[in-house]
């Protein structure tokens, strides 16, 4: 196992792909890319982007923020909030002002212990959320 975190990312791909039952060609083809570049990304020759690993983890059916962290993009404390917004985010049982609002919530619960919001995420403006109304 390489000790940069390309390879890790590499290794991490390539065992959700096995466990997803996915050819590296079924993969690429899934993901949009190609199929000697995933090779290599799964060799840990290439790194790819942001926007490339979101693809991947798309066709994975895994959380783009465990592959940011597999590849030393997202730091593992901040991984944690991410998927909080994004479990919340991805709810269908609770409309969008209600995702809002909890958002909302949750951010000022974390601005209270001293964590602020998480990086590349903007604070919640007060008119972005509207109010809970009967």
């Amino acid at each position: 196992m390489a000790s940069l975190n390309v390879g890790n990312l590499g290794d991490f791909l390539r065992e959700q792909r096995r466990t997803a039952q996915l050819s590296l060609r079924q993969l690429a083809d899934a993901a949009g890319v190609s199929n000697p570049y995933l090779s290599q990304i799964e060799r840990g020759l290439r790194k790819p982007s942001a926007e490339i690993l979101q693809q991947l983890a798309k066709a994975l059916r895994i959380s783009a923020e465990t592959l940011y962290v597999q590849a030393g993009i997202l730091d593992e404390r901040d991984r944690e909030d991410t998927e909080v917004r994004s479990v919340i985010l991805g709810d269908p049982t609770i409309n969008e002002r209600q995702k809002q609002v909890l958002l909302q919530i949750y951010e000022s619960f974390r601005k209270e212990n001293g964590h602020g919001t998480a990086s590349g995420d903007a604070p919640l403006a007060d008119a972005d959320v509207a109010t809970p109304s009967n």
